[in-house]
């Protein structure tokens, strides 16, 4: 085992993850030749295959299977000892890996990116946008440093900490304009256009609408807030939408925005990471930042729905 190095075992763990030896090697920033040749030194290295190949895919073997386990303790212990080196100054540079949820990625990512920037140029940041569950499970393999999500998460292994709160609108077509705000109750009997299951902000448009299993028939869904915008545009129904994406979302649709009277629905977004994180210290920094790159992102939205307004 003399040769087996720790370049190999991320190249082995990229692999493992994707599937693909193209994707795999884009994922690792090499060439799949490249990628191929240090997963081929690997097998005769250990003296056995890892994957079986085919035109498709690869896929792990039983040692494969058993082999990556290990491969991703190790790889997270290395980890976690640059993280322990990382921590050691007062402020975070090299890598940061941060996951964030579609619902919030497209709206208030390019503010939190552009003051991360400025706090340090130096550095790393690298972004994953995908639903909760898949951030859950990347930071619990140590694939991510932190991610920006609604709370709770209810996670043990993870440390939650509460940001901002944030609204839902309701997004009507625009022939609905000045028609009275539909009470919880009468939303119920609407044609509703929620996201497909597995986003967290589905499951919040439920809960405000008191609707359980099993759900109304006349339910539609969406894969993306920009699709149930259109929808809505399309005269198919109505939707609810978080109050950071009415800016993007609704600039070219001909759709109106409503806001409810009295408490409204609204969801906690905050960050996560693991309990063991040697860089806690730096992710609550960065969390009082997304704060206020959530704050600076409002107060330009309520300024310009001023603006448009007095004209």
């Amino acid at each position: 085992m003399a040769n087996l190095t720790l370049r190999q075992l991320r190249y082995f763990e990229a692999l493992a993850q994707h599937g693909h030896f193209g994707r795999a090697a884009v994922a690792c920033a090499i060439s799949q030749p490249a990628l191929s040749m240090q997963i081929k030194e690997l097998e005769e290295t250990l003296g056995a295959e890892l994957f079986e190949r085919n035109a498709r895919q690869v896929r792990l073997t039983s040692l494969g299977e058993a082999f990556v386990l290990r491969v991703r303790d190790i790889l997270n212990s290395v980890d976690d000892l640059e993280n322990l080196a990382r921590a050691a100054g007062n402020r975070l540079v090299g890598r940061l890996r941060i996951g964030v949820i579609p619902t919030i990625a497209p709206y208030l990512l390019p503010t939190i990116i552009g003051n991360l920037t400025r706090m340090n140029a130096d550095l790393d940041i690298h972004v994953r946008e995908t639903l909760t569950q898949r951030l859950i499970e990347e930071l619990t393999e140590g694939r991510l440093d932190a991610a920006i999500v609604a709370l709770p998460v209810s996670e043990p292994s993870l440390t939650e900490v509460a940001l901002f709160e944030e609204s839902f609108v309701l997004v009507r077509p625009s022939a609905d304009r000045g028609k009275p705000i539909p009470s919880r109750d009468t939303l119920r009997e609407m044609r509703l256009l929620l996201l497909e299951e597995g986003h967290c902000f589905r499951d919040q448009a439920l809960s405000f609408c008191n609707m359980q299993s099993p759900l109304p028939r006349d339910l539609h869904y969406g894969s993306s807030l920009t699709t149930l915008v259109q929808m809505v545009s399309a005269g198919i129904g109505v939707t609810l939408i978080p109050d950071m994406a009415v800016a993007v979302e609704t600039r070219s649709a001909s759709v109106s925005v409503a806001r409810f009277e009295g408490p409204q629905p609204a969801r906690t977004i905050g960050m996560i990471w693991r309990r063991t994180s040697p860089l806690a210290k730096q992710l609550l920094q960065i969390g009082d930042l997304v704060r206020r790159s959530a704050e600076e992102l409002r107060d330009a939205q309520t300024a310009s729905r001023d603006a448009a307004a007095v004209s």
